[in-house]
């Protein structure tokens, strides 16, 4: 099948092209947008990750093109319009589940490193700086930690942590007996902001979800509370978060996403200007940690995204494409 790869990154290349053997890729730096989508001519589907547009006005120009499979190399398809590719009969195929541990690692990675100021302590000790001054952080052994979703990533961690000792509440529109049978407590939404010392979002991004941590529910957080965010950035409304920092009322903030993340990650611009005056403002908290969308960043991650798209193409000429159908 002629696929048109968008977003590429050199990761990208060394994944696919090691276990491609039937397919003729065209790989594109550019990301899938209304101005790109003359990329895709001759493709007969379209390989997109979380920050492509696909959008019903990029999905008629596919359909044009005759694309007729998307391929998402993510789990997330909130910046797809399922309901447009329905319309022009083009099929949408996802990675349900690439790794949920390297997730849920990288969660307890940014909880660690805010907590104990590693990373300040790397940079001091690198100038022969010695001191423990302002580095102290606390115990997570008895801490309460509220997971707001318990999916395949939300369970991993609410396992990490229990082994840390400890207490878990967690949040969910479904039961999950098998956690709270190893304690973890289910609780309301209220009940977790109002008990929880952390706070970490594991839920999809939906019209219900869209900017679930605003100015409304950081007043019913406990003060100094930890908020970390691996999930999809506009789970957060940042200029609300930024006045919860201002107030103290949010101690701590760790994101590996953010809102306006598509015209930011996944590029180098140490040599720019950055214009994005929100994510400037974050930057400039000294309890702040933002890392670049890599959660999901692990060889075995790396390997399922790969293997599993080109399944979904095989699947697809077959005409067996269900598990991993979005529409």
């Amino acid at each position: 099948m002629k696929l048109a790869f968008f977003s590429t990154q050199a990761y990208d290349r060394q994944y696919f092209d090691r276990y491609n053997s039937t397919n003729e890729i065209a790989y594109f730096d550019a990301p899938l947008q209304e101005q790109t989508t003359n990329l895709a001519d001759g493709a007969e589907a379209v390989c997109v990750f979380v920050n492509d547009q696909v959008n019903a006005v990029v999905i008629n120009a596919l359909s044009e093109k005759g694309v007729r499979l998307i391929l998402l190399r993510c789990a997330g398809f909130n910046n797809v319009d399922v309901q447009a590719a329905k319309e022009k009969g083009i099929q949408i195929a996802r990675v349900p589940e690439y790794s949920p541990h390297a997730v849920a690692e990288h969660t307890v990675a940014l909880i660690l490193t805010l907590n104990r100021k590693t990373h300040k302590a790397y940079n001091r000790v690198r100038e022969g700086n010695f001191s423990l001054l302002n580095l102290s952080g606390f115990d997570l052994y008895r801490k309460t930690a509220g997971v707001i979703g318990l999916g395949k990533i939300g369970k991993v961690y609410a396992e990490i942590m229990l082994g840390f000792g400890c207490k878990v509440l967690g949040y969910d529109i479904i039961k999950h007996p098998d956690l709270e049978a190893r304690g973890v407590s289910s609780v309301s939404l209220d009940e977790l902001f109002a008990q929880s010392d952390i706070i970490t979002l594991h839920c999809p991004l939906t019209e219900q979800t869209r900017h679930l941590i605003n100015a409304g529910t950081i007043d019913k957080m406990k003060s100094g509370v930890m908020l970390i965010n691996t999930g999809r950035g506009a789970l957060i409304d940042a200029p609300a978060v930024i006045e919860g920092l201002k107030k103290g009322k949010i101690g701590y903030l760790g994101l590996d996403v953010y809102e306006q993340e598509d015209k930011l990650f996944f590029r180098d611009l140490s040599a720019d200007i950055i214009k994005d005056d929100t994510i400037m403002r974050l930057m400039s908290f000294p309890n702040v940690l933002i890392t670049a969308h890599q959660a999901f960043f692990t060889d075995e991650a790396l390997t399922e995204i790969t293997k599993v798209t080109l399944k979904n193409i095989d699947d697809y000429q077959l005409g067996t494409l269900s598990t991993t159908l979005v529409n």
